[in-house]
């Protein structure tokens, strides 16, 4: 069976719900199972590449999980209106690539499965 990509779309705001390390694990597994996965956070989920992630939602745990995926190489797609002017923010050494909404019908598009948190 071939590979299928998978969009994981991310929203949910990781200063007030554990949703967004969840997305993230599942992302994390999908990969595990040898699958193309896009990773796309909009809006306030950007929060995870703060300088101070450890004091989010499940910051040790998103902290530990972007650790495992940018050893893995994987792209973070981030939407340019989520990307603050913050020195506090702060990838770490993660590849991000800004997106726009009107990319984001390309990134579904593309996508053999959308998981929306």
């Amino acid at each position: 069976m071939a590979a299928e990509h998978v969009l994981v779309l991310i929203s949910v705001d990781p200063e007030t719900s554990h949703r967004t390390n969840e997305a993230i694990r599942i992302a994390l597994g999908i990969i595990a199972g040898e699958n193309h996965v896009t990773i796309a956070l909009t809006g306030p989920a950007a929060k995870v590449f703060t300088t101070e992630v450890e004091d989010l939602v499940d910051g040790e745990d998103i902290q530990k999980h972007l650790a495992t995926l940018k050893k893995l190489g994987q792209v973070f797609h981030v939407h340019t209106g989520a990307i603050p002017a913050d020195e506090r923010w702060s990838p770490d050494g993660a590849t991000i690539v800004p997106f726009t909404t009107d990319d984001v019908p390309r990134l579904i598009a593309r996508s053999d499965r959308v998981l929306v948190f």
